[in-house]
């Protein structure tokens, strides 16, 4: 099959969720004999054609300067471009701003949505912006051959709210079973003596309530947050609680870093509120991190009971003050590799999507 991949900021990876489902699966559909192509931003810092047997298509995009209208545009120019090369698939990684381009995308083509997570009720976008992203949704609904939700509660919600039948299908992580404390050395902590949180800087990621919460429990660890700060709420967040109690690292894309600093951390907070299965909690999971997410339907069809929840900064406070590593979470610990190992493995997830497309 020739198949198409547009969504994404392109590969490899260099950004987040969507770019990292965007590499593993096209490598792995290369792999099994398909003509896999992604859209790249021309932004994105490889400029090559080809990368791992995928070619790559980079198409221009004003983000950078023009912000969210820019998104809009970058999706039109990767959705004209595919008109003109026959694919048999096209994949669409999320419908925000693509979707007011559906009836441009190629007629002979099978288009495949996957559809993210609920945009429109995420508290960071205003009432209008929340109304047109529903619109979207709607959109995407319509004009697909055929949907993919990354969690059961988002193929629950698009059965009962459009009468839309959706393919599940997860994301996927790999096991990490190689800590080395030495990659600890350069942040200047030790094993088991710092909280982490690795996340975009987004009022829905409930980041302020857990820089609150650490700090009212007068925990003498700091907790590490790894995320661009560049946004305006990053910013925001920097200027105001910086210090050696709340450490700002900025991105980090080196996988054996991150992975050291989960597998290491005497907690991790997950606060995502909004969204399926998100993959940098599977990563977590997969680097034996003790958990403490966001108290949500998302995440807890995800880990179920074994992970500490909170709903404020109140609850995470008392749960450091509760918590005492490594032996609490242990039992839990191990039952999310195991899931891992069953559920949410690259390799189930690449042959799902072929059995899907076909």
């Amino acid at each position: 099959m020739k198949i198409g991949i547009l969504g994404t900021r392109g590969i490899p990876n260099n950004y987040g969720g969507f770019e990292q489902i965007a590499e593993r699966l096209a490598v792995g559909l290369v792999e099994k004999g398909h003509d896999v192509w992604v859209y790249n931003s021309h932004n994105h810092p490889y400029k090559k054609r080809q990368w791992r047997g995928v070619k790559l298509v980079h198409c221009h995009d004003p983000e950078d300067y023009l912000g969210i209208p820019g998104q809009f545009i970058y999706d039109f120019n990767c959705i004209l471009d595919s008109r003109k090369r026959d694919f048999d698939i096209l994949l669409q990684l999320g419908y925000t701003s693509s979707s007011i381009w559906h009836w441009l995308l190629p007629w002979k083509a099978k288009i495949v949505t996957n559809m993210d997570g609920l945009e429109w009720q995420r508290s960071k976008y205003s009432r209008p912006v929340r109304k047109f992203l529903e619109y979207a949704e709607k959109l995407a609904v319509r004009s697909s051959k055929l949907l993919v939700a990354d969690s059961e509660v988002i193929r629950d919600y698009l059965l009962k709210k459009y009468n839309a039948k959706a393919t599940y299908i997860s994301y996927g992580a790999d096991i990490f079973d190689s800590p080395d404390a030495g990659r600890l050395i350069p942040f200047a902590v030790l094993p088991h003596q710092y909280f982490l949180l690795i996340a975009r800087m987004q009022s829905d990621n409930h980041i302020e309530d857990i820089i609150n919460g650490v700090l009212v429990s007068e925990s003498q660890f700091p907790l590490l947050i790894v995320g661009n700060i560049k946004n305006r709420y990053g910013k925001y967040l920097e200027k105001k609680h910086a210090s050696e109690e709340i450490r700002f690292l900025g991105p980090i894309f080196d996988k054996d870093t991150l992975n050291n600093l989960r597998y290491f951390s005497t907690l991790y907070f997950h606060g995502h509120s909004s969204g399926g299965t998100n993959p940098s909690l599977l990563e977590a999971m997969a680097a034996s991190a003790p958990i403490c997410a966001h108290d949500n339907p998302f995440n807890r069809s995800v880990l179920e009971e074994d992970a500490s929840y909170f709903t404020d900064s109140v609850q995470i406070s008392k749960l450091i003050r509760d918590h005492h590593h490594p032996g609490t979470l242990s039992g839990a610990i191990q039952t999310n590799i195991s899931r891992i190992r069953t559920k949410h493995n690259w390799s189930q997830v690449i042959c799902a999507y072929e059995k899907a497309f076909i």
